[in-house]
């Protein structure tokens, strides 16, 4: 069926698969089997003065993405409980919603690499790892109150060089943050989680140490 499009981009009547949308402040990009790479954080982990929208996308991008990695906020994922919890949600529907190809749980952020199954939404798929995480890890804090940040950031790959770099980019995130001098002692990615070599699907060789 073709897809229609209203004036501000937005799909008009039906389900299934958006397209771009942009229903807050940040435009997202939902279509089945496109390789996305997401970006999701805690609730006070950066100043509200990081994200000017009337900036373009990539330089707040940038500019959110040095900010979080000076650590900044309560950094509940630092707590191992929680880190455990959320990297279970990443892991539960692989092959199921999503192919998941890389993941990092960071201080006050997650970065994850995955390609929609056809029938699951992107959007539809952030809202249950967040609100499923989010209730747990109140309850592991003995807190109430917003837990995630609402939206996220999200890029789809235009090739596989870029991919590739991405992956990269996701396992050496604790490394450019100054929290291990190699991307295998990071606990909490799938670098350490990956059996050494010969898959070219690294989602294949996750481990559950």
């Amino acid at each position: 069926m073709e897809r229609k499009y209203s004036a501000n981009n937005l799909p008009m009547e039906g389900g299934g698969h958006r397209g771009w949308y942009q229903p807050h402040g940040l435009p997202h990009f939902d279509t089945p089997e496109i390789v996305q790479f997401v970006t999701f954080r805690l609730a006070d982990s950066l100043p509200a003065w990081v994200e000017d929208r009337r900036e373009t996308s990539v330089e707040m991008r940038r500019r959110v993405e040095s900010k979080l990695d000076e650590g900044m906020g309560t950094c509940w994922l630092a707590n191992a409980d929680i880190a455990l919890l959320v990297e279970g949600a990443l892991l539960a529907f692989h092959m199921q919603r999503y192919r998941l190809w890389s993941w990092c749980i960071m201080p006050n952020h997650v970065h994850c690499l995955f390609n929609l199954k056809d029938g699951w939404r992107l959007a539809d798929v952030v809202k249950s790892w967040k609100s499923y995480t989010a209730a747990r890890a109140n309850r592991i804090l003995g807190r109430q109150g917003v837990f995630w940040q609402a939206d996220y950031f999200d890029r789809y790959m235009r090739s596989e060089d870029q991919m590739a770099l991405t992956i990269d980019d996701i396992e050496r995130n604790p490394v450019k943050a100054g929290l291990c001098t190699h991307c295998t002692e990071w606990r909490w990615s799938s670098a350490r989680r990956k059996l050494g070599g010969g898959s070219s699907d690294p989602a294949s060789n996750f481990i559950t140490e």
